[in-house]
């Protein structure tokens, strides 16, 4: 039942959707696998199938005197322990994270109520402890606060919460079943979180129009008559329940010795896994899913389910490498020297055999409404490619770029690395000639940091006053920030001084209380404007630009960045990236970019002090870098140079919310230079483009702390 009394979608409902709903039944028979990662498009029925899960879990035994809803037939480090009383009967609990939510609501803290009146330093628990035997959904998990994140893993990996700040000092069990949910287009997990989930699915929509039908008929049918659908799947319901409380009792009193150690440790070195944490994961996945199919020995199909299930996020050795994992390689490290495993199960590696005829004891007494769907055919996958990483390597560093036309007379270029390898012609008239390049290995990049303290959203970039961090100060009395700790030595001398002059009653008030101002770390935007005409591309600039952006994209998904790539040539200027933190997203757009064309200087600008404008709209507190690729040359259209000159000029007034640099990418012998008059104008630094080579570009963006370079 949901909230407000409404049915709950009934899980066996679901359609197409047969790893997702396998995943989350494994992880609720053994939590200790570490939850439930679900990646997948916007509108695939993650969040609907996570909160069924929690109608069909089977009802729990709980201490009726037990803040934390532990189980009194087992023994456990409790707080409020020991628990001799009666107990009581609940249903499983399912606790929803906000993406808004603070340390405090989700570890526990000070009861400042108890606190400040009594004078009593007593816990006041969390969502974790509410989530105790229980399932905590994470919506939108990539958009929560690292240090959260970290939290919630360490509980699910650990089984317990500890508390330690405020006065506070307490442990209480929080064994809790994980399941977040995400959509990579809007941002990444770090590598070392994503490590920390058990299991992750990968949810697409189904492409087949039987199987969509099927569900759009079965989500219509469930809004006009919830009651009555639900009723319709009250049996399944009922026997997955059992089923599940059955797999419970079996998985407990499977062996790990007959747990094939040795197939999966092959199965994971095979697959170049960092740590130890794959084979560990595997090994109860793997016991969890013989349990779910009603065998008491792990055989090889377990073990592959479970392979499938755990391994291909932790393939992921950068963010530009593609999730994935080759089945056949599978099968190969599977069937390989079956003679190191002991058939049977009954030796300390041993592999036990599956059923002769493959079947389940248990599928051929339920009728499943969704057999296309529901969990009971764990076994199937959908198609996986292997990891590859499309974007980098596809070229030798040294591959050559299609010509491309200038789109004005260039000097007679000098000898040396700039020199075009091929002659540049006209266009015909009227043509736009373009090409691509690809982009080398990105390299690391030094820290972005912005001048000035700002308050923009949480990240790990610039100098801000965030909500989290060290304490540098007190809010005046009156102002409380939303998110602000209490600043409890500031609140008790605020007291203490107005005890002393006889005010208002003897004991800490709601009006005493302060407010810390905390220093942290910012998330910046940083836009790049990358001049794409005819006379860049000849001067072999795009592959090094592109490796620049490649770099910047994998730098901002490290610190929590967004980054935007604006490109003009030939008559206009477009959005080839909109602000972003989503690598992947990023590096396909980055691949595909083109080059070639005139060079339309006053559309570029006018088009990043536009998007400029709009993300100041969106977020008012965070402030923006603009990098400026160009060699100051306006060609396309009447009067190209004075109107890019005039956007120049009031450069100030239309991007006021952060600063700009110049990369001037003029070359030969004779300069114009139009780019050092365009930065003078604009109020922006110059960089000569000798001075940048193709790890420069990169340094100059991120390096904000060196002293300011002008032109010569």
């Amino acid at each position: 039942m949901t909230r407000s009394g409404t049915p709950s979608y009934p899980f066996t409902a679901l359609v197409g959707a047969q790893e997702l709903t396998t995943a989350l039944v494994l992880s609720a028979i053994a939590p200790e696998i570490g939850g439930v990662l679900v990646r997948g498009e916007k509108g695939t029925a993650k969040s609907t199938a996570v909160r069924a899960l929690a109608a069909v879990l089977p009802e729990q035994h709980v201490a009726q005197d037990c803040r934390f809803g532990c189980d009194p037939e087992r023994t456990e480090d409790c707080p409020d322990g020991p628990h001799p009383g009666p107990a009581a009967t609940r249903p499983a609990r399912l606790v929803e994270l906000p993406v808004g939510a603070t340390e405090d609501r989700v570890v526990g803290s000070l009861d400042l109520r108890r606190a400040l009146g009594d004078g009593e330093a007593a816990y006041q628990p969390g969502l974790l402890a509410d989530a105790h035997r229980g399932i905590l959904y994470v919506d939108e998990v990539n958009l929560l606060h690292d240090h959260l994140v970290d939290v919630l893993l360490d509980a699910a990996a650990m089984g317990r919460n500890t508390v330690e700040r405020d006065g506070v000092s307490i442990s209480h069990p929080a064994r809790i079943t994980l399941v977040g949910t995400m959509n990579p287009e809007e941002g990444e997990l770090r590598p070392q979180l994503l490590d920390r989930f058990g299991l992750t699915v990968h949810v697409a929509a189904s492409r087949d129009p039987h199987v969509r039908a099927e569900g759009v008929r079965r989500r219509l049918a469930a809004d006009l008559d919830p009651t009555g659908f639900a009723a319709g799947y009250a049996a399944s319901e009922a026997q997955l329940t059992e089923r599940l409380a059955a797999a419970r009792e079996r998985v407990a009193r499977l062996r790990r010795a007959d747990v094939p150690r040795r197939t999966i440790a092959r199965v994971c070195a095979g697959f170049d896994v960092d740590g130890m944490r794959a084979d560990i994961v595997t090994a109860r996945t793997a016991a969890a899913h013989a349990a779910w199919q009603g065998r008491d020995q792990v055989t090889r199909e377990d073990i592959r389910a479970a392979a499938l299930l755990s391994l291909p996020h932790r393939r992921r050795r950068a963010p530009f490498d593609a999730p994935g994992l080759d089945e056949d390689l599978l099968d190969a490290l599977l069937d390989d020297d079956p003679e190191d495993d002991p058939p049977g199960g009954g030796g300390d590696d041993g592999d036990g055999d599956p059923q002769p005829d493959g079947s389940d004891p248990e599928n051929g007494t339920e009728e499943d409404p969704a057999p296309d769907s529901g969990p009971d055919s764990p076994g199937g996958s959908p198609d996986r490619t292997s990891a590859q990483d499309p974007h980098t390597g596809s070229e030798s560093a040294g591959a050559r770029e299609e010509p491309a036309a200038h789109d004005e007379p260039d000097p007679p270029p000098e000898s040396g690395p700039e020199s075009p390898d091929e002659p540049i012609s006209p266009p015909p008239s009227g043509a736009v000639p373009t090409g691509t390049v690809s982009a080398q290995q990105p390299y690391r990049a030094r820290r972005l940091e912005l001048t000035g303290v700002g308050s923009g959203p949480t990240g790990r970039r610039s100098p801000a006053l965030t909500p989290r961090g060290r304490t540098v100060g007190v809010h005046p009395a009156g102002i409380e920030p939303a998110g602000a700790p209490v600043h409890l030595t500031a609140t008790l001398r605020t007291s203490a001084a107005r005890r002393a002059t006889g005010i208002g009653p003897s004991r800490v008030t709601g009006a005493d209380l302060r407010h810390a101002v905390t220093r942290g770390r910012e998330a910046n935007l940083v836009l790049l404007a990358v001049d794409a005409s005819g006379s860049m591309a000849a001067r072999k600039r795009m592959g090094e630009v592109k490796t620049a952006v490649l770099s910047l994209l994998l730098d901002a998904y490290q610190r929590r960045d967004r980054v935007g790539l604006i490109t003009f040539r030939g008559t206009g200027a477009e959005v080839t990236l909109p602000p972003t933190s989503s690598v992947d997203a990023a590096a396909t757009r980055l691949a595909e970019l083109p080059h070639g064309g005139r060079t339309p200087l006053a559309e570029g600008l006018t088009e990043v002090a536009r998007v400029v404008a709009r993300e100041r709209v969106r977020d008012r507190s965070q402030r923006a870098l603009v990098v400026l690729v160009t060699d100051g040359r306006a060609t396309a259209g009447t009067d190209a140079l004075a109107r890019a000159q005039l956007i120049a000029d009031r450069w100030g007034t239309a991007v006021s919310c952060g600063e700009t640099v110049v990369v001037d990418c003029e070359s030969g012998r004779f300069r114009m230079g139009l780019a050092a008059d365009l930065a003078a104008r604009m109020g922006a630094e110059h960089i000569p483009l000798e001075q940048v080579a193709a790890s420069g570009l990169v340094e100059i963006v991120t390096d904000r702390t060196s002293p300011r370079r002008s032109a010569a």
